[in-house]
């Protein structure tokens, strides 16, 4: 029996850290109903407007091709000198939940290279325009709903942040960041408010490094950090991410691949032969052992990239991001996947460049030489990972188990091998359930009942796993790819729930918390 063949937990591997990544590694407020309903956005008193920040208002009555008001907003440009020679890109979105008052959330994608405006539209933003969806919609699931969200391309080169990018490894990267975050606070009157720091993919990279510079600042003025996620996260070696984990995930979905058994035979044995079987096993062990098994990355031992080219053959719009998808590519909005042939770029538009306060820019989601010669940083959980857990205990990795660009076991195996708060690893397998509240929306599909536009796209129920020891927190989301808040946006915003303190933990019953 293959290692993932009897546990409860998957998790698969993804490309390399410097791999193009989309989301980033490349790479959603009725009056609350019996407690149950998430909200939706549309207010109109402006909480943050002065004469500071009066220029930076966004006219969410009249966004363009966004059929209702997207309520209080404010987007523009903040310089991030002095480390910096250039501005970085903000969109901030007040909240209107009364536990929000003291505290700020910022979404970070990845790439290197990629918008996190990709993020606010298509994942978690109070309006969403996904793939294959006519025009934008309101987003129940907005994390608006509990928490002040800013989201920010960064660094510059990224999105609508002028460039050229100038930084060489992951301490420019926060010493640029840091350097703005100062002037938003000052700018928007934030001195003192909680900060959290969320995004995903190669953001496994940022945030980690961005947050130990602010607790390095010893500022809790401009840099009160209480918190961290990172979602699908580039936080390891290639070895560890992609290739170790990337054939067990094969055989667990196999008859979603569908390759023949000459291959499948051929494949578990250069696994076997690298190392990658017996490591997984390592990974499996709780509490972990002190010295891991090598995996082998070298020649013969690409596994990755060979199951990937082989299932293409079989499925020519097999997507890497989330396992499960066929052709055809859907439409999207933001022009992805580049394959599709996306007729439009959403933020290219100059209407839609002129409401967000920037120059005329040739935005791309995903671009940017953002590192022309390699990020020169070592992977965050070699690096500041661990001592952003043992300063805020506070941490959270999510992962999807649709995902076969970053793995679950990659990640699993990353904080099997990682020390923080005086022990290796987790001391007990993460199996505990991940609950996620059912809605009166849900229960109005279920029996039938669909509304219109259709945006109530989150189930509820055991949608995966979450374990928590010494101020980490490990979930995984069964049926979500790359993005968790893209494709199982009650887990993902469970999981904010969660790391704001608004819950104690993530089996617990009830409702969501909303305003």
């Amino acid at each position: 029996m293959r290692v993932l063949a009897s546990i409860t937990l998957f998790v698969a591997a993804a490309s390399a850290l410097q791999s193009p990544h989309r989301k980033a590694v490349q790479h959603k407020k009725p009056a609350v109903s019996r407690g149950h309903q998430i909200a939706s956005s549309g207010q109109t008193e402006h909480q943050y407007r002065t004469k500071k920040t009066e220029k930076f208002m966004v006219d969410g009555a009249n966004f363009p091709q966004v059929p209702f008001d997207i309520g209080e907003s404010y987007a523009g440009l903040l310089p991030n000198t002095p480390h910096g020679n250039s501005s970085l890109f903000f969109w901030f979105f007040p909240s209107t939940n009364p536990d929000a008052k003291k505290e700020i959330t910022i979404w970070l994608n990845g790439g290197p290279g990629c918008s996190s405006l990709d993020g606010l539209l298509q994942e978690n933003g109070p309006f969403l325009w996904q793939s294959g969806v006519y025009q934008p919609v309101r987003n129940p699931y907005s994390w608006t709903n509990l928490t002040n969200m800013v989201y920010i391309d960064q660094p510059a080169g990224t999105g609508l942040s002028p460039g050229p990018a100038t930084v060489q490894n992951e301490i420019d990267v926060s010493n640029q960041f840091n350097d703005f975050w100062k002037r938003f606070i000052e700018t928007f009157s934030m001195q003192g408010y909680k900060v959290y720091i969320t995004g995903e993919s190669y953001a496994g990279q940022y945030i980690p490094y961005i947050a130990a510079g602010m607790l390095d600042q010893n500022d809790t003025t401009h840099f009160n950090l209480k918190g961290i996620q990172i979602n699908d996260p580039s936080i390891n070696e290639d070895s560890v991410m992609i290739y170790a984990p990337a054939t067990a995930a094969l055989n667990h979905f196999s008859t979603v691949f569908s390759l023949n058994d000459t291959f499948m035979t051929e494949i578990n044995q250069r696994a076997d032969k690298c190392g990658h079987t017996k490591f997984l096993e390592a990974t499996w062990t709780f509490p972990p052992p002190k010295d891991f098994p090598p995996a082998n990355a070298g020649p013969g031992c690409d596994t990755w990239d060979d199951i990937v080219k082989a299932v293409t053959y079989i499925n020519p719009c097999f997507n890497i991001y989330h396992l499960t998808d066929f052709c055809p590519f859907l439409w999207d909005e933001m022009g992805f996947p580049s394959q599709a042939g996306g007729p439009n770029n959403y933020f290219n538009q100059s209407a839609v460049q002129r409401a967000l306060h920037v120059p005329p820019t040739n935005y791309a989601v995903c671009g940017g030489d953002i590192f022309p010669r390699g990020d020169g940083s070592v992977p965050s959980a070699l690096g500041p990972l661990p001592s952003v857990i043992e300063r805020t205990n506070n941490v959270l990795i999510g992962h999807g188990w649709y995902d076969y660009l970053l793995f679950l076991n990659g990640s699993l195996a990353t904080i099997q091998n990682m020390t923080w708060n005086g022990a290796q690893g987790f001391q007990h397998a993460p199996v505990e359930p991940l609950f996620v509240p059912y809605t009166d929306a849900l229960n109005a599909i279920a029996n039938g009942v669909e509304s219109s536009p259709f945006n109530a796209d989150a189930g509820g129920g055991l949608l995966g796993t979450a374990h928590t020891e010494r101020g980490l927190t490990f979930s995984t989301v069964y049926g979500s790819g790359h993005e968790i808040p893209q494709y199982v946006p009650g887990a993902a915003y469970r999981h904010l729930e969660f790391l704001l303190g608004r819950i104690k933990n993530l089996q617990q019953r009830g409702s969501f918390t909303t305003q």
